[in-house]
């Protein structure tokens, strides 16, 4: 085959080799069926997909296994509290993740019987599911040809195949040249075996080409720097924004925390009162007090742009009920809230200050 002008492959035999070394290097991961298995628990193989997007294997593990004990099925995961998954996936981050994957789960229940559909079209009809979730549901669940693309994936075909064109746009080549070594036959366990090779051989920088089974068909490794694949746009330059948040702590060890919108960024989830975020975000407290400002703002980086949190503390009377919805939380369980790790930040910032003035 061709791709992009470049060399010819022998597809079967690139499928061949690869599927020859993940039966015996596979990872053993707790979503994952031995290789040659018969295929896993769909539920499972979703769950582990909808928290490895933009997250590690090391990091998705504890909460994979947290999630699994405590909605152990489809149909227990779609009666769960709204709050509760909320506070239980904190920390994960990408928050719609979260309320798509229970909108995903409902519908599963409510539409198909409690039954995944098996096919990629049906896949990716289900809410908060798109392309790539689809193909690799369809091919490592229900051993369905698809071609599953992830970061790594991308990684690997783009070094295979020397393509120079920068990304997004060799996207659409990539994929092309992914098509082109996807065997009909075992299709689940080639996925995993190029997320693998992407995870543990052809890595980011310092690929270990000398031990990697696809050495001698890749086009990368002919050159002075395989690295240098997938060739990358120039970054933009991630705009900053501030914002204020603000810590209400009644007398007896509550601290006021309230519901982020559904929608929009960090949706659903329990925080502390804040502001907009902006250049000049909008300083005006809930009410007026006797405030106190930390020294040091909360720095968080999001995706499309960085943040400085600055928060300010005050003290409440008992009967003190800040306006809007909203519940006071036990301070010294704060960790048990769910708050996403801006605010988690937020929190240990003010109890270390008030730790640093008891100490003096």
């Amino acid at each position: 085959m061709r791709v992009e002008g470049d060399m010819v492959k022998d597809g079967v035999k690139i499928a061949a080799d690869l599927l020859a070394h993940y039966d015996v290097h596979a990872r053993r991961l707790p979503w994952r069926a031995l290789p040659g298995a018969n295929a896993t628990d769909p539920y499972r193989v979703w769950l582990s997909e909808v928290m490895l997007q933009q997250t590690t294997v090391a990091a998705v593990g504890p909460y994979f296994a947290k999630f699994t004990a405590r909605w152990p099925s489809i149909e227990a995961l779609a009666a769960a509290d709204d709050a509760d998954l909320m506070a239980a996936w904190a920390g994960l981050g990408y928050y719609a993740r979260a309320r798509n994957l229970l909108a995903c789960a409902r519908a599963v229940v409510r539409d198909h019987g409690g039954h995944f559909p098996d096919t990629e079209e049906g896949l990716r009809a289900l809410p908060g599911v798109g392309a790539y979730t689809a193909a690799a549901v369809a091919a490592i669940a229900f051993g369905r040809r698809a071609v599953v693309v992830d970061a790594n994936v991308e990684r690997v075909v783009a070094r295979l195949f020397a393509i120079d064109t920068p990304l997004p746009a060799a996207r659409p080549a990539i994929r092309a040249a992914a098509d082109a070594i996807t065997p009909d036959a075992r299709a689940g366990d080639f996925a995993q075996a190029m997320m693998d090779l992407g995870a543990t051989i052809c890595t980011s920088r310092n690929p270990a080409c000398g031990i990697c089974p696809l050495r001698d068909d890749c086009a990368a490794v002919r050159t002075a720097d395989p690295a240098a694949y997938p060739v990358k746009a120039a970054k933009k330059t991630r705009p900053h924004r501030n914002g204020h948040g603000w810590w209400i702590e009644r007398a007896d060890g509550h601290v006021w925390l309230v519901r982020r919108p559904d929608k929009g960024l960090l949706g659903g989830m329990r925080a502390l009162p804040s502001s907009d975020w902006s250049a000049e975000p909008d300083a005006a407290p809930p009410f007026a007090g006797d405030w106190r400002t930390l020294a040091d703002p909360v720095a968080h980086v999001f995706t499309h742009f960085s943040l400085a949190l600055t928060v300010h503390t005050t003290h409440v009377e008992q009967d003190h009920v800040p306006s809007g919805a909203g519940e006071w939380w036990p301070v010294e369980r704060i960790a048990d809230a769910g708050l996403p790790t801006l605010f988690a930040r937020a929190a240990q910032a003010v109890l270390k200050e008030k730790d640093a003035d008891a100490r003096h």
